[in-house]
C-alpha cells in the first residue's frame, strides 16, 4: 500500500480471498481530505479502507488527500489514470474543487476507469452534473426535487418519485436488514438474499437523476426516523465506458467493521476496476439473523 508520494505498509488477514493471487495487484485510489463535519472521521475511515482492500493482496492501495478548506490546490493533481478505481471517501461542497481536478474525474470515469463513492461521498458536489449523473443519487448539501426524484423501491420495482422535498435523511445507528434486489450481479452473485448490516446509518430520501442499478435496498423504518421505503443502499452504474459502485455504508469505524461491508466494498472495486468479481463469499458473511462483525480499529 502507498500514500500519496509516500510508501508505507499494512498488514492484514485476508477475508473472502479467491486463494493465492498470481496476476499483478489492481491499482487503486483512496481520495479523502475532507467532510462535512467532525461527525465523519474521515482519517480513520480511510485507515479502515486502506486495511480493507490492502488485506489480501488484490489491490495495491495509494492515498491521495486533497488539501482543506481554504488549501492551495495548485498543485493537487492525482493521476486518476495510473489506478483501475478511484475510491471517494470524501465530502466537499462544488467550490472547493478547480474546473480542470473536476474535468480530469470526469474523462477518467468516461474513458474506462472505476469509480467507488462510499457513504458520504454521495454528499458532494450537488451542483456538479457530471458527479451526480456518475453517482445516481446523493443527499444534504441543499439539495432538493431540483436534483431530481426520490428514488426507492415499491412492489419490487424501482420508483421515481418527483414530489418536492429535501434530500438525504437517516434515523440513529443501529443493525438493519439488506435485501438484494439484483442477484445475478457480479457484486451480488452468491450473496444471502438478505443478510443484517451492522450498526451504521441508513440513508434514505436520496435523489438524483437516477439512471443506476439498485442491487440492493433496506427498509427506513418510520420508528427510528425513517421514510417508511425501501431504499436503495447498494447501486452501480456505467457512466461512459466507466463503472461506478456506490455504497451508502460506512459511516464510521464501527460500520466499517461489518464483514459485509468489507465484502461488499471489495467486491464493488474489483467490479468497478475490472467488469468482474473473483472473491468467494466468506463463511463469516452475516445472516439474515444477526450481523458480524470482523474490528479493523477499535471504536471510540
Amino acid at each position: 500500500m502507498k500514500r500519496w508520494l509516500l510508501a508505507c505498509m499494512v498488514s492484514g488477514v485476508a477475508l473472502g480471498a479467491a486463494g493465492a493471487r498470481a496476476a499483478e495487484p489492481i491499482p487503486v485510489l483512496i481520495l479523502d481530505g475532507e467532510s462535512g463535519g467532525p461527525y465523519h472521521d474521515w482519517p480513520r475511515v480511510t485507515a479502515v479502507l486502506e486495511r480493507i482492500l490492502g488485506e489480501d493482496g488484490l489491490f495495491d492501495v495509494s492515498v491521495a488527500t486533497a488539501p482543506p478548506a481554504g488549501g492551495d490546490f495548485a498543485a493537487f493533481a492525482p493521476s486518476f489514470s495510473a489506478f483501475k478505481a478511484v475510491v471517494l471517501n470524501y465530502d466537499a461542497p462544488d467550490e472547493r474543487w478547480p474546473e480542470r481536478l473536476k474535468s480530469s474525474l470526469e474523462r477518467y470515469v468516461e474513458g474506462g476507469g472505476g469509480l467507488v463513492a462510499v457513504h458520504a461521498a454521495d454528499n458532494a458536489f450537488p451542483g456538479w452534473r457530471a458527479y451526480n449523473e456518475m453517482l445516481g443519487v446523493g443527499g444534504w448539501r441543499g439539495r432538493d426535487e431540483r436534483a431530481g426524484a426520490h428514488w426507492y423501491f415499491a412492489d419490487g420495482k424501482l420508483v421515481a418519485d418527483t414530489s418536492p422535498g429535501p434530500a438525504g435523511s437517516h434515523g440513529k445507528r443501529l443493525p438493519f436488514a439488506v435485501v438484494v434486489r439484483d442477484a445475478s450481479h457480479p457484486i451480488t452473485r452468491g450473496l444471502p438474499r438478505v443478510w443484517m448490516h451492522g450498526d451504521d446509518e441508513l440513508y434514505a430520501h436520496l435523489r438524483g437523476p437516477g439512471g443506476m442499478t439498485v442491487l440492493a435496498t433496506a427498509y427506513s423504518d418510520p420508528a427510528n426516523a425513517g421514510s417508511g421505503r425501501d431504499e436503495p443502499q447498494l447501486m452501480v452504474r456505467e457512466h461512459g465506458r466507466g463503472r461506478v459502485f456506490h455504497t451508502t455504508f460506512g459511516h464510521d469505524v464501527r460500520a466499517l467493521s461489518s464483514v459485509d461491508f468489507a465484502v461488499t466494498l471489495k467486491r464493488g472495486t474489483e467490479w468497478a476496476a475490472t467488469g468482474d468479481v473473483t472473491q468467494a463469499v466468506p463463511e463469516s458473511f452475516p445472516t439474515a439473523d444477526a450481523p458480524s462483525y470482523r474490528e479493523y480499529l477499535r471504536s471510540r
